[in-house]
């Protein structure tokens, strides 16, 4: 990046004195557009946000940011794209949690979800809620785990899809519940996606839920299901009354998806950081702050690549085990 473009940045944002000077350093980074991979189908919940940070780092940076979607094989095409381009910042991946696990679902992947990365800046978490149908028997989470454990192998829960992020948090809870006796058995019923699935949990033929709260939310305020809790830390503003997993004796339980910017190994690290200081630039923008938290995006608004990439492999050492005991695989 030139200098004049580091001025700029100075000029158009809060970055301080070492993000600066790490853009100004950067002078080998090319002034063609920067590809930003998103492996998943545009106008989804991870292109949306994508396309907002990408319109705003694109008013920061000297480079114009350009959105790319590469579906297919889960994540791994559009993950492969990034790991195997040239580590020169003009590629970068937009991706989620199932980075995190790709390497346990699959059998084989192309590339390394560690080795092959640099951890840029960590965008945000979004929580999930447990649901019931309003019929079912069990009105808070305690029963519910009771009535399992008295019942096992009696009650489905459905999922977006095998080894998705809901998948996996249901996984996770029923591990953590069931405590020292081991975990609790329930029947996987996978759909292809939260939506196929919610008729079947209205209806009653499958009486829970664990899904992301931008879906669940609004069968909540309707009145359509019953939440039991939710996977943050603390109680949501957005349902205030619902009260978490680690209030009602999960201890330690949270479960997100999550969004992150990745660059090729090996990218220099005064890109990295510009791009950083890029993304935190765009997350201070309150119509991209709001429209986030709308849907229902925990923001983090100052990540370095250094946390994102502790966070990176907090998620990894959480869920392979997970995915490991549980026998999940996707191929």
């Amino acid at each position: 990046m030139l200098r004049r473009h580091a001025l700029a940045l100075g000029a158009l944002a809060p970055f301080t004195a070492a993000t600066q000077q790490a853009a100004a350093q950067a002078s080998d980074w090319p002034s063609q557009p920067v590809r930003l991979i998103v492996p998943f189908a545009a106008g989804g919940p991870t292109d949306i946000p994508a396309r907002m940070l990408a319109e705003e780092m694109s008013k920061v940076l000297p480079n114009r940011i350009v959105v790319e979607n590469r579906t297919g094989s889960g994540i791994i095409i559009g993950t492969e794209v990034v790991a195997k381009a040239p580590k020169d910042g003009l590629t970068l991946l937009y991706t989620t949690v199932g980075h995190a696990v790709v390497r346990a679902l699959f059998s084989r992947i192309p590339f390394d979800p560690i080795a092959d990365f640099t951890p840029v800046a960590l965008i945000g978490q979004i929580p999930m809620i447990m649901m019931v149908n309003n019929n079912f028997p069990a009105r808070t989470l305690a029963e519910l785990v009771e009535l399992v454990r008295a019942n096992p192998g009696r009650y489905d829960y459905a999922s977006s899809g095998n080894g998705g992020a809901v998948h996996l948090a249901s996984e996770l809870f029923l591990h953590m519940a069931g405590g020292s006796a081991g975990p609790l058995r329930m029947n996987h019923i996978a759909f292809r996606g939260s939506s196929a699935a919610m008729p079947d949990v209205l209806a009653g033929r499958i009486p829970m839920m664990l899904d992301v709260a931008a879906a669940t939310i609004p069968y909540i305020q309707r009145g359509e299901l019953r939440p039991l809790a939710i996977s943050t830390r603390t109680r949501s503003p957005l349902v205030p009354n619902v009260p978490t997993f680690i209030e009602q004796g999960v201890a330690d339980y949270e479960a997100y998806t999550w969004h992150m910017v990745l660059a090729p190994s090996g990218t220099p690290a005064p890109v990295v950081r510009a791009i950083n200081a890029a993304v935190n630039r765009a997350l201070a923008v309150e119509t991209v702050r709001n429209r986030l938290t709308e849907m229902t995006m925990q923001i983090v608004p100052d990540s370095t690549p250094e946390s994102t990439a502790a966070f990176l492999n907090a998620e990894i050492a959480k869920w392979e085990p997970i995915i490991r005991a549980a026998g999940i695989k996707v191929e």
